[in-house]
């Protein structure tokens, strides 16, 4: 199967299926989709007909997406992934001017949050609704909440905030996300990767390794250079001991436990604590002193709120010196293009 998008579709006019799509409604573009063998040429701009013929032929190799404008493509199985996790555009035909751009993947929407709240209180970034060319694809989507945009005045650098589905998932949208680079003709200058350790620093930095493998690709001082993009890895891992939590292993939730501590608010529920333990008898998970802390702190909005709402209030310093003893300072820094 083949699928070809793009303005430069006639040269495979000639031995291709121009859908007319144009006043279809779904029951009968299952019903076409259902019609096909496998073994035709499909000329289409229809993001439905797409999700729905990928969907059906994502398996083998020989299942691709032809971008005409490059004459590049995909398989059908990462057209389908681009589309169901990243809402990618496969149509092509960005436009608009290039700025610096960062990209980083996180693996859920707390950790987005978290980490959005640090780009805007420490590197000067605000939400925004310009996108430059690199991210024309996110547009359309940016009003469904599905990644944060941010943009910098001072020197017009951008940069995306995109979560996963967990470390699999951040893998998984790294090398979609280099092959629709390739694909689509596009690139961002810094691609950041921030993972937990799971198991060890070592295999979180294999897994993406890994999938780098896939791609040319050589090494930087920080992480990796695949075409014109720097891969800037981000391991999480902070662990946090303390008499009444239990604590197994690292997530962003530590992150937040060693700042409501240097800010003062887990003294402040520490009795609860207490009482909860008592009462349940066991020690509280990091996420459920979360919510503890969420309802002492006032705030009766969910875990994302109240991660980006929290780091934006704290204190500088004591932001700096979580990030700096976890080790994602200066892996931050660069990608918000603040290095010194």
């Amino acid at each position: 199967m083949k699928v070809v998008t793009g303005k430069r579709w006639e040269a495979f006019a000639d031995s291709a299926v121009l859908f007319p799509e144009y006043s279809k409604n779904r029951d009968e573009l299952i019903n076409f989709v259902s019609s096909l063998n496998g073994d035709e040429t499909i000329v289409t701009a229809s993001l439905e007909l797409i999700d729905l013929i990928s969907n059906r032929f994502r398996k083998g190799e020989e299942n691709v997406l032809i971008y005409s404008d490059t004459g590049r493509s995909i398989t059908l199985k990462e057209t389908y992934e681009l589309r169901k996790y990243l809402d990618f555009d496969v149509r092509g035909g960005f436009s608009g001017e290039n700025a610096k751009a960062s990209v980083l993947f996180v693996e859920g929407k707390t950790d987005a949050k978290f980490f959005k709240a640090v780009f805007k209180k420490l590197f000067e970034f605000r939400e925004s609704r310009k996108a430059p060319y690199q991210f024309r694809f996110i547009e359309r989507v940016f009003e469904r909440d599905n990644f944060d945009l941010l943009g910098r005045e001072s020197d017009g650098v951008y940069l995306a905030v995109i979560p996963s589905e967990g470390n699999s998932g951040v893998i998984r949208n790294l090398g979609n996300f280099l092959r629709a680079m390739e694909v689509f003709d596009f690139s961002v200058d810094r691609l950041g990767v921030a993972v937990d350790i799971d198991e060890s620093r070592e295999s979180a930095l294999a897994s993406i390794a890994g999938k780098l493998s896939g791609f040319e690709h050589g090494t930087t001082a920080r992480g990796y250079l695949v075409g014109k993009t720097e891969v800037i890895p981000l391991v999480i891992g902070l662990p946090f001991e303390d008499e009444l939590i239990e604590w197994k292993k690292p997530t962003v939730e530590d992150l937040m436990l060693h700042l409501i501590e240097r800010e003062g608010l887990l003294d402040r529920v520490r009795p609860g604590l207490k009482a909860l333990n008592e009462s349940l008898g066991r020690k509280l998970k990091p996420k459920e002193v979360m919510y503890l802390a969420l309802s002492a702190y006032g705030h009766w909005g969910n875990l994302e709120g109240f991660y980006e709402l929290f780091v934006m209030r704290s204190r500088f310093r004591n932001l700096k010196a979580v990030l700096r003893e976890a080790g994602l300072m200066e892996g931050l820094r660069y990608l918000a293009f603040s290095e010194r």
